[in-house]
């Protein structure tokens, strides 16, 4: 016996809508909608293409400035750097598809991100990635470490676009949930950018890239749900790529731009077909009516449902100017690329889908474009944590010990077997990159004496301990990086990663932050133009921490100027700027030295902070600096330790005037650089006479990393010692010896 038909109320909440919602959908239709009109709504309604219990948060974000070309609402934000250049970014996050599936997952976040750069006519010119994996100790952790490494390298490679930066972290709290979030960044003429509304009735609509298949169906609805134990058995939602058709697809869609026959252009990324469409259509407040049965498919029998929602990659969707469509031929075919004119736009305001003859949806576009529900949800204020005392907090028992478990633990420890399975030089435009000892990638604009300075950030402990704070901290740390290789901080992306927004606590959590980060954004002058947000990220209840990732960019005008904190020599002085109070509360300190994940992050005095910065890219800019490290995780021993190792110089530190020398050297104040000179006169009087605290902290002598303190020595490391263990924590673990 069959089993019984499913009624379309079952389907909807199958599909990932609530009860009230799918009322909505009949209310707005008057009907009941047929099984591709619910599998429409379904994914335009999902949280990933909605955004509908965010929304009314983000409209706290500034988004204007004098550099700000186009804002949050298109494929990528677009910033002005002079010149009739423009920036193109973004950064989105490919979280569930990587958990499951984490190879194709991790490249397929990719390519997705390069389209939205492409889209609007740059060509993309560098890649970053944040990654935040389990505790390395858990089952999953180097298989899923292994597999998106390597997809973000196949991919990434084989385009041809560097990666150039990013941060890997490691805890228990993302066992069950990683995060993949992918930037990428890109260059064009402002005078030539491209958007994705359609200007008019009438205009023909081209498909163009790789033939659709049933892969990465209801992936947007996957994306918007919690996993659990049987998230396993998604692997069909998660989209397989091809980067030799990506590269094809870059060339082929720049030419088609540059011939001047492209009215609005819309990659297909999340809900695929179906939000290429809706969006290119509701943005121009038209209608749109397609011709199912001339897509390009790679599969037979496919039904226009999957059709509607298959997220195969490599495809774009365009609105051709009256009679261009043999030019778009042409270009097409040159590039070996399938296409077709696939529908055309209206002045219905509907979206119409034919197949076989029949038609298979009508129903309106308002409801999926810009009608779509959204909630206030209830939060509670998420409980914080109490700020501990500097001198509550005990100095290790073994020094020794204890720099080496700050320096090389999993989220300190050299990266190099990440990095090195990416190209960071292809288009012989990368200043630095990973390799390089500096605190930003640096990319140079090509053909000019200007630079791209990209960086990612957020520290989750933080956020976890204090949502405001932590956000604020996610802001102020890019800002505080891009400063530090001496460019002008411009606009930031950003990827808000959460637990389940129904939950109130984790509401809670995403409200505070994304307060902090745009009080961040306001003092610092620091827009956001583009983003994402990817929540229920979850498993079995159990939320990850809270992590809104800061991709941020920042314009050097002149790239000679460029510093990084590589360039320490025997016999300079290291001189700390700004303030130690010595907070040590959610420290690396904290969690690697003494077993403890407690106490409030330190406060961001965000006035102090751009004074700091200001004062900074100033001395870098009059050539007065060319060693500078910001101070952040691990503190001033962090920092030390890594102008040490980046300059294979030892380093002896002074800690002999504190009381309590580990808060000086472990406290993760902000507002803080490390600067190596020849002579701290000029630039300690320049820094008091800005109002600045600046002072002596050591000097670049020997083959030791040391420090000493009220009582004498406190530690003393070979470097070479030090490097060995820096560098080896990762390849051990990955080859089963740690």
């Amino acid at each position: 016996m069959s089993a019984p038909q499913k009624t379309m109320a079952e389907l909807a909440a199958e599909y990932g809508l609530a009860p009230n919602e799918y009322q909505v959908v009949l209310d707005r239709l008057g009907r009941e909608p047929n099984n591709v009109e619910l599998g429409v709504f379904s994914v335009m309604w999902s949280e990933h293409c909605s955004y509908k219990s965010s929304k009314i948060h983000l409209g706290k974000f500034p988004t204007k400035g004098p550099r700000v070309i186009c804002g949050p609402g298109e494929n990528a934000g677009v910033i002005d750097i002079d010149d009739g250049d423009a920036c193109i970014f973004k950064m989105e996050s490919h979280n569930h598809p990587s958990f499951i599936e984490p190879y194709q997952g991790a490249a397929t976040g990719v390519g997705g991100i390069m389209r939205d750069v492409f889209t609007m006519g740059a060509r993309p010119v560098a890649l970053l990635n944040a990654l935040r994996f389990g505790d390395p100790s858990h089952e999953k952790t180097k298989r899923l470490v292994k597999g998106v490494v390597s997809g973000i390298g196949g991919y990434g490679n084989c385009v041809g676009v560097p990666t150039v930066a990013g941060e890997t972290n490691f805890h228990a709290g993302y066992n069950g949930n990683i995060l993949v979030n992918a930037m990428c960044v890109g260059v064009a003429k402002a005078d030539a950018l491209f958007y994705s509304a359609a200007p008019a009735p009438g205009l023909s609509v081209v498909y163009f890239g790789s033939k659709t298949g049933r892969d990465g169906i209801h992936g947007a609805t996957m994306s918007s749900a919690e996993f659990d134990d049987e998230s396993d058995s998604k692997r069909p939602t998660v989209q397989v790529g091809d980067p030799f058709a990506e590269k094809l697809l870059i060339e082929a869609t720049l030419e088609l731009m540059a011939s001047g026959a492209v009215a609005a252009i819309q990659d297909m990324g999340a809900a695929g077909l179906t939000s290429s469409s809706v969006e290119m259509a509701g943005k121009g407040a038209v209608g749109i009516e397609l011709n199912m049965d001339a897509v390009p498919q790679r599969e037979e029998g496919m039904t226009a449902y999957e059709m509607m929602l298959s997220e195969s990659q490599e495809r774009m969707l365009a609105v051709l100017k009256p009679g261009r469509e043999e030019d778009g031929h042409r270009i097409f075919k040159k590039w070996g690329l399938d296409a077709a004119v696939i529908g055309v736009t209206t002045d219905t305001g509907r979206l119409v889908l034919k197949h076989h003859g029949e038609t298979v949806c009508d129903v309106p576009l308002a409801p999926l474009f810009d009608d779509a529900p959204l909630y206030d949800r209830p939060w509670v204020q998420p409980a914080l944590q109490s700020r501990l005392s500097p001198a509550d907090v005990p100095a290790p028992e073994s020094w020794v010990d204890a720099v080496i478990k700050v320096v090389c633990c999993p989220d300190m420890a050299s990266k190099r077997w990440i990095w090195e399975q990416y190209d960071r030089h292809v288009m012989a435009d990368t200043l630095h990159d990973s390799a390089t000892a500096a605190d930003a990638g640096v990319v140079r604009v090509h053909g000019t004496d200007k630079g791209l300075a990209m960086t990612s950030d957020c520290t989750p402990r933080y956020v976890l301990a204090d949502p405001y704070e932590g956000g604020k901290q996610a802001v102020a740390e890019a800002w505080r990086n891009l400063t530090a290789v001496g460019s002008l901080p411009i606009a930031i992306t950003d990827n808000l990663n959460f637990g389940n927004p129904q939950r109130p606590e984790i509401m809670g959590q995403i409200v505070r932050a994304i307060d902090g980060m745009a009080e961040a954004c306001r003092v610092l002058d620091f827009p956001v133009v583009s983003g994402n947000v990817s929540l229920y990220n979850e498993t079995n209840g159990a939320a990850i921490p809270p992590t809104p990732t800061v991709g941020a960019v920042g314009l050097l005008t002149n790239y000679d100027v460029v510093v990084g904190f590589g360039g320490m020599v025997e016999g300079d002085v290291l001189v700390l700027i700004g303030e130690t109070k010595g907070e040590l509360g959610s420290s690396i300190y904290l969690r690697e030295v003494l077993g403890r994940e407690d106490g409030a992050p330190p406060p961001v005095d965000l006035v102090l902070e751009r004074r700091t910065g200001d004062f900074v890219r100033e001395q870098i800019e009059a050539g007065a600096l060319t060693c500078v490290h910001d101070l952040s995780d691990g503190g001033l021993i962090g920092a030390a330790a890594d102008i040490a190792l980046a300059s294979d110089c030892g380093v002896e530190l002074d800690a002999s005037s504190e009381a309590h020398a580990h808060i000086l050297l472990f406290g993760e104040d902000q507002a803080r650089y490390l600067v190596a000179v020849a002579d701290s006169t000029e630039i300690i009087a320049a820094a008091q006479a800005a109002g600045l605290r600046a002072s002596v902290i050591g000097r670049a002598k020997g083959r030791d990393f040391a420090s000493g303190g009220p009582g004498g020595e406190l530690f003393r490391l070979p470097l070479d010692h030090l490097r060995e263990m820096h560098e080896s924590w990762m390849p051990a673990w990955i080859e089963g010896h740690a």
